[in-house]
């Protein structure tokens, strides 16, 4: 029998390359908020994975990119710090999508972190050809020599239980670092925030996603029921942003606590 390992692994790329799409399939239930929206994720949030010889803990973190904004900067800085921590590091390319220059700085940048062993994660491989997949995984290939280079689909489920295995052979033996029947380190508060920060950026309008806050006022169970009252508040940067949330008569406000109940239904 091998040895247990334990570790911490990130996954990085271009906005919106599936990154917490893949840790939530991982993790087996929604850990990390998801959005088309560039810059969803703002802050580091740790999911874990257990399999038989290892336990994996997953750091999801803000896609890296070329900061063009003070938020930008920021978010970038949160990412360098993950990646000097961690244990191994999966950029993940798109199937769907050319290798272009945002993925080949990111190649570049994480060469500069020689403690964490290195993967490359084709996502999205349901959207293509397996000649159009084969074509991408040859790319990735020429971009640097990889400890693996995995075709993933977090959506089919195709080749989950490998990237399990193989995330798991990279790391460290150790014991276990928490509880085995631990998902995340996440409160309950903090990921029914960010259910609702996730219902509010849907259909808003593009200058909203990054000057979205949510805070929990209170909270608390219903007697004799399953279900929770919960006072919340959505902060905007700007007062013309309020309109944004709030909507014409409050039918956006609406929306957005109908749509966090049926995400936290589903996670």
């Amino acid at each position: 029998m091998s040895e247990f390992r334990s570790g911490f692994a990130t996954f990085v790329g271009r906005p919106n390359v599936g990154k917490s799409t893949l840790t939530n399939a991982l993790v087996g239930e929604k850990i990390a908020i998801t959005s088309s929206k560039p810059q969803t994720t703002r802050r580091a949030i740790r999911g874990i994975v257990n399999t038989e010889n290892a336990q994996i803990i997953l750091v999801d973190t803000p896609g890296l990119h070329r900061p063009r904004t003070l938020l930008g900067q920021r978010l970038n800085h949160l990412v360098e710090n993950t990646l000097g921590e961690v244990d191994v590091i999966g950029l993940c390319i798109p199937a769907n999508e050319k290798i272009g220059p945002g993925d080949a700085f990111i190649n570049e940048q994480i060469g500069a972190y020689r403690r964490a062993k290195l993967v490359a994660l084709v996502t999205k491989s349901e959207t293509v050809s397996r000649d159009a997949l084969a074509k991408q995984l040859v790319a990735v290939s020429e971009l640097r020599e990889w400890a693996a280079i995995i075709p993933v689909s977090a959506v089919s489920g195709e080749q989950l239980d490998e990237l399990k295995e193989v995330l798991g052979s990279l790391l460290p033996v150790s014991k276990a670092l928490y509880p085995t029947d631990m998902a995340t380190e996440e409160t309950l508060e903090e990921r029914i925030c960010e259910l609702i920060r996730e219902a509010s950026l849907e259909d808003s309008r593009e200058e909203l996603p990054h000057s979205l806050a949510v805070t929990i006022d209170e909270m608390g169970k219903r007697e004799d029921s399953n279900i929770f009252d919960i006072h919340a508040n959505l902060w905007v940067e700007r007062d013309s942003q309020k309109a944004i949330v709030i909507g014409k008569g409050g039918s956006r406000l609406k929306q957005i606590g109908s749509e966090a109940r049926l995400r936290s239904k589903s996670s």
